[in-house]
């Protein structure tokens, strides 16, 4: 008999935030009309001012939100993992995208439609409520973002940055590479290479051909700057609730 390569199991779409904070009827009602997508690194999704096709929730993948000129990636302004949604509120206000989406890591993400997502959440309040929850904690990290480029060292930017792609990885080894990064911090390269160094030497993370490691999550922390820990405050709420042991 041929060997067979074994089946993945299926990824659970309740991984994602928002999904699992819905009551049991909104959950089935936008399952029955979504499909589980795999999404390749690097991958160009939703395009800044472009209409909204699809509204993603991701599961084990990552998107970065960036802000274009010309059609050219100049700045990361945002990142978006299993906490959020990307694409839900342009959709229901028939806007184009507020930025380039990017997949920074790949992995899967639940796709719906964004005609047939606008139909089914347009009646439903509880699901309104949290896409509005989500848009203003996205608003929060973008502005959090902007204040941490201003006044904080490049050290302290990679760290936070490093630290919010390790949270949504949900593993220590990573792809990255050196222009990606430049992009996601709107430096040159040569800028990312001392940052990135001072992070090596310190030992907190090792880079090797395009993969990125951490190797010490604590002293990560140290290095960066408080807006990381900002940020995850300002989630925090939206996490969903862990269901209590039976004793």
């Amino acid at each position: 008999m041929p060997n067979q390569t074994p089946k993945l199991p299926r990824p659970d779409p309740r991984t994602n935030h928002f999904l699992a904070r819905l009551d049991q009827e909104d959950y089935a009602e936008l399952m029955s009309v979504a499909k589980i997508v795999p999404l390749k690194f690097r991958k160009r999704m939703l395009r800044q001012d472009e209409v909204i096709d699809a509204v993603y929730f991701p599961i084990t993948c990552m998107f970065s939100l960036l802000v274009t000129n010309d059609g050219a990636p100049q700045m990361e302004m945002a990142t978006i993992g299993n906490e959020g949604m990307v694409g839900a509120s342009e959709a229901l206000q028939m806007q184009g995208a507020i930025g380039l989406n990017l997949i920074q890591l790949p992995g899967t993400a639940v796709r719906i439609d964004a005609n047939v997502f606008r139909q089914v959440s347009g009646n439903r309040m509880a699901m309104q409520r949290l896409i509005h929850q989500l848009v203003y904690a996205l608003l929060r990290q973008v502005l959090y973002g902007a204040a941490c480029n201003r006044i904080h060292s490049m050290e302290e930017r990679c760290a936070r940055w490093l630290l919010m792609t390790h949270d949504r990885a949900g593993q220590d080894t990573f792809p990255l590479t050196q222009e990606f990064l430049s992009h996601m911090l709107g430096v040159r390269r040569a800028t990312v290479n001392v940052a990135t160094g001072m992070l090596k030497k310190a030992g907190f993370i090792r880079y090797v051909r395009g993969q990125l490691t951490i190797l010490d999550r604590a002293g990560l922390e140290s290095a960066s700057c408080d807006c990381y820990r900002a940020i995850v405050k300002v989630y925090e709420p939206l996490r969903p609730e862990t269901p209590k042991a039976q004793g």
